[in-house]
């Protein structure tokens, strides 16, 4: 077999990538390879095709228990012998895979670099026929990157001690050239061929938010795009708890994980989220590596990370599989404070030495300042990014906010003299606060105390607006003219730039946004497909997974639905032809899909005649089909058995909070509040039609109220459906 063969067979697919099938002829070779590919270009194929064509066995150093656990299973599923080893096996399991393994019963084995150096897997590592060391987000290994893990300085030891010396290939999603340096130098690649396919990902929707209610943003665009999956990070655990806990409030489908969580629930939240039982994960940092779940169609950032590098890697888990994906940014000056403490109060790496440690604060330092003029930019956000990266970049993509807002140029250069002069009178002693109070004429107590009224630049710029002399600040900070010091309560201080636009009148035009498009790109930007089939194949999949006890992306990706749709194979030959179908996925599951197919081709009504369907039709279509459950349903359970019968005769759909605010305004449910929430619970009206009302603990000590809904509650939503969809 040869590696075109095991891509198509074991895997689905054509053709290689960028950058694969180079770094798969370096493996087969037997040379040392790193490759910097960014989230979704395909990193493991580069490292499992030479593993399935190797004679013995590839061991891959992974950093988390959930990216093992999900890898092998993918593997499993496309009928690659693949195991891990982990805390999460008993003694017992782990002696079993060992021996199993020393039987070649493994291709690929997964293991945490923790476990390299105990006595069972060192006695097996030193018998075994080791083809090659993959070492998975190898950035781990830096003490600069964003991840850095002590146990992956363990990797070099173990690879010194085998009697033979393996293929060493290492791979990581977010590099800067010093960090792969690094990793070159720390794992002792020798002569390794490196490459980079480039960090751009195409298929992402950029755009920055400065919202003045968070939520209120987060709503409005879970509003704008119903039924996705999605990840909503957030900087603390207590914010992660409380945005999940509105959210279900709100009757959104959404879990949670930070580490305050026990193991187990984390374990279990995190399949709520991998088996589509929750559409939302609602996150610390603490999740995400290594999550290869190819349907996230959107990750917000409920509050800006502390670099680049885990803004990229964190908003790179959207769109995996291809398809358009939105990245959406809500910024908040409250933000950099909250980063700041936490970087001087971090305790992940108090065992390096104190000057160690303040070299890697210093440079943590450094790169939440880069993350905060990312926030700060008028230029295009994707180029930022890339050009951060050391990738050469177009200054317009077409595909982020900043590139789909109308700006106008304004001549700044009287303004950012007045804020100078304003910054020089105080003896650089304050921050943005003080100086923009200052220049406005603020009267507040602090302002007079400290006597800023007797100035002469006090209130001079009185008629400008705060958020536009703060825009003003930031483009002087971005472009060097001022600094920020690093303490908890950063100063404003000039460089010696700034003498260039005090004193010589340098000229600078500043764009300043002029209004927002109404069409954002990332609502242009969504593929058009027969949304009916697609929800079929979506159901079969998940009667796979469900069967399998695997997430449903392991199954098929959303992609490969995609593809599905676009091709409609109605015979095995075809079905091969779609992308993601190898041999062992078509044997397993290809007679379900192409039935399927067949059954909708047949039936199939065009596009046009759909659209003429009148709301009657659709409703007597939705009343006479509608299965009504004997037991009590929440009300997700029962808006989605509605919207899958709507999808199949229209582009009709409705919303939970529609049905919801509905039942309210006609009494069957009333608001409660409780602890500063409005809790939606059965009336008197409506317990009398079935509406009970749950109490359910909260993981922070707090409850939240579930409504379930009896036949004949159900029976009134159906017989009121005219009154809540928007025709």
């Amino acid at each position: 077999m040869v590696k075109k063969e095991v891509l198509k067979n074991y895997f689905g697919y054509v053709n290689f990538r960028e950058g694969q099938e180079e770094l798969i002829d370096h493996i087969l070779a037997g040379k040392d390879v790193i490759g910097i590919m960014p989230t979704g270009a395909g990193k493991s194929i580069c490292f499992q095709t030479p593993a399935l064509l190797f004679e013995g066995i590839t061991l891959v150093i992974s950093p988390l228990i959930s990216l093992m656990k999900d890898q092998v299973e993918s593997l499993i599923a496309n009928g690659v012998p693949a195991a891990f080893i982990n805390s999460t096996l008993t003694s017992g399991q782990t002696i079993k895979v060992i021996e199993l393994a020393k039987q070649g019963k493994y291709k690929i084995i997964y293991v945490a670099p923790e476990r390299l150096d105990t006595y069972n897997f060192m006695e097996f590592a030193q018998n075994a026929n080791i083809a090659m060391i993959a070492v998975d987000e190898a950035h781990c290994v830096s003490q600069w990157g964003q991840n850095f893990r002590p146990s992956y300085l363990k990797i070099s030891a173990f690879i010194e001690s085998l009697p033979q010396r393996p293929v060493i290939s290492a791979f990581t999603a977010t590099a800067t050239s010093e960090i792969t340096q690094d990793i070159i130098d720390l794992l002792r690649l020798q002569k390794p061929f490196a490459i980079s396919t480039g960090f751009d990902r195409e298929n992402l929707y950029f755009e920055v938010q400065k919202p003045k209610d968070k939520y209120k943003a987060l709503l409005k665009y879970l509003k704008d795009n119903p039924d996705k999956s999605g990840i909503i990070y957030c900087a603390t655990r207590k914010a992660v708890e409380q945005v999940c806990d509105d959210l279900m409030t709100d009757g959104y489908k959404a879990t949670r994980y930070h580490a305050g969580l026990s193991e187990a629930e984390r374990s279990m939240n995190q399949d709520d989220f991998l088996y589509d039982r929750k559409t939302m994960m609602v996150a610390t940092n603490a999740f995400g590596m290594g999550i290869d779940k190819s349907n996230v169609s959107f990750v917000i950032h409920y509050n800006m990370p502390k670099n680049i590098e885990s803004y990229y890697q964190e908003a790179g888990r959207a769109g995996r599989d291809g398809t358009p994906a939105d990245c959406v940014l809500l910024y908040s000056g409250q933000d950099v404070v909250t980063n700041q403490f936490l970087i001087e109060n971090t305790n992940e790496n108090n065992d390096l030495p104190p000057d160690i440690l303040e070299q890697v604060k210093q440079k943590d330092r450094e790169r939440l300042k880069q993350m905060t003029y990312y926030c700060h930019s008028f230029d295009c956000l994707r180029a930022y990014i890339l050009k951060y990266f050391g990738d050469r970049a177009e200054n317009y993509c077409g595909n982020c906010s900043n590139c789909n807002t109308n700006f106008e140029e304004v001549d700044v250069t009287e303004q950012a003299q007045k804020i100078l002069s304003c910054i020089a009178r105080m003896n650089e002693r304050y921050g943005v606060k003080m100086v923009i109070d200052t220049l406005r004429g603020s009267k507040a107590e602090k302002v007079l105390n400290v006597r800023l009224d007797k100035l002469s630049t006090y209130g001079i710029m009185s008629n400008v607006k705060e958020n536009r002399i703060r825009e003003i600040i930031n483009y002087l900070l971005i472009n060097e003219y001022l600094e920020q010091t690093n303490a908890e309560f950063p100063i404003l201080k000039m460089t010696p730039k700034a003498r260039e636009i005090l004193f010589n009148g340098e000229q600078h035009i500043m764009k300043i946004a002029k209004e927002q498009k109404p069409d954002a790109k990332s609502a242009k930007n969504r593929m058009q497909l027969n949304q009916g089939l697609f929800n079929t194949l979506r159901e079969i999949r998940h009667a796979f997974a469900t069967m399998k006890r695997v997430p449903a992306y392991v199954v098929f990706s959303d992609a490969s639905l995609v593809d599905m749709c676009s091709k409609l194979p109605t015979d095995s030959k075809a079905f091969l032809d779609v992308s993601g179908v190898g041999k062992v996925k078509l044997e397993e599951y290809g007679d379900a899909f192409i039935e399927a197919i067949k059954a909708f081709k047949q039936s199939a009504v065009p596009t046009e005649i759909m659209q003429e369907r009148s709301a009657v039709e659709i409703l007597d279509f939705v009343k006479q089909s509608i299965e009504l459950s004997d037991e009590p349903l929440p009300i997700l359970l029962f808006i989605d058995k509605i919207n899958a019968l709507l999808f199949q005769i229209s582009d009709k759909s409705i919303h939970v909070k529609r049905i919801t605010d509905y039942l309210i305004e006609q009494g069957y449910l009333e608001l409660e509040t409780a602890d500063n929430r409005n809790n939606r619970v059965s009336s008197a009206k409506g317990r009398a039609v079935g509406i009970s009302t749950k109490t359910i603990p909260s993981a922070n000590d707090t409850v939240r109220k579930q409504n379930f809904y009896s036949q004949e509650a159900q029976a009134i939503i159906i017989d009121r459906l005219a009154d809540v969809i928007q025709w």
